[in-house]
């Protein structure tokens, strides 16, 4: 009985073992290219240019003059980063909060209340994932335009105020809570508004960080509505001015991949305050269907 047993622990520290090796793997695969753009981004402005021996043929990802922090001076001035990233965390923040908003209730709909066409309902609450964004950009520009909402925060904001994956993740996350406690809190005299405000969204934190580092990350580096709903130079989101600085210095690498760490740091620091919670409530929200 022990060497089948043995055999069995044996075999599954391999396969445990060569998990974390593939994993080991591919996040050096992935880290490398950043890596790569965070040493080049402390280059000295102009050391290193477009097609240089340095960067194809030696490979040389130190200065021979040595680190310097003014890529990053330059980059922040020249490309007009103090009003981009005021617009893109404004922008960020209202999607996410009504986003998180029309999720919570609609999700709540669908997990607990029973009504005629519900099954349909979320069907096509699915349909709307599988469609692209840009095929939806003509009605939704007409119907800004006629709102007067064009070159205004409406014309970020309200496109995606709702969202089919939102209302999905927060639906199934919902199933998960046990519904004694919501039969306990309407004994205790809470309707339905106050049982998803003082039960449930309490509960719930793991999906709604969930929801918010999507949204928020996916409205960060959202280039695609301020490119078609915006022309102000006051309205400029970040990636809009990252690509705009993009474009006059292509043959400045060190400001450029400055400029991309200056527009990539707050998602990646906002990715790794929340990472935990992000991980327990992607797992925890397909347990029910």
């Amino acid at each position: 009985m022990r060497k089948p047993r043995e055999l069995k622990n044996r075999v599954l520290e391999g396969s445990a073992l060569l998990s974390q090796t593939v994993l080991l793997i591919g996040a050096v695969i992935v880290l490398i290219p950043l890596l790569v753009v965070l040493l080049t981004s402390f280059w000295p402005p102009g050391a290193m240019t477009s097609g240089s021996s340095e960067t194809i043929a030696g490979f040389q990802l130190w200065p021979a003059a040595g680190w310097s922090g003014q890529s990053y001076q330059q980059a922040w001035s020249g490309g007009h980063f103090p009003r981009a990233f005021f617009n893109s965390t404004l922008v960020a923040l209202a999607v996410t909060g009504l986003q998180i908003f029309t999720s919570a209730l609609a999700g709540y709909a669908l997990a607990r209340l029973r009504f005629w066409g519900k099954q349909a309902v979320l069907l096509v609450i699915l349909a709307t994932l599988v469609i692209p964004f840009q095929l939806l950009v003509m009605p939704i520009f007409l119907i800004l335009k006629e709102g007067h909402l064009i070159n205004t925060y409406g014309a970020l904001i309200l496109p995606t105020a709702a969202n089919g994956f939102g209302i999905f993740l927060m639906r199934q996350y919902f199933q998960t809570i046990p519904i004694e406690l919501e039969e306990a809190a309407a004994l205790d005299g809470a309707n339905r508004l106050q049982i998803l405000w003082r039960v449930i969204l309490p509960l719930s934190r793991p999906a709604l960080v969930t929801l918010f580092l999507f949204t928020f990350i996916g409205e960060w580096n959202d280039l695609f509505k301020p490119l078609v709903f915006t022309t102000r130079p006051e309205l400029t989101t970040v990636q809009l001015a990252l690509a705009s600085f993009q474009e006059q210095f292509t043959n400045d690498w060190p400001l450029m991949m400055a400029a991309v760490m200056i527009a990539t740091a707050p998602v990646i620091l906002l990715f790794l305050i929340g990472q935990k919670q992000l991980i327990q409530g992607v797992s925890t929200t397909g347990i029910k269907n």
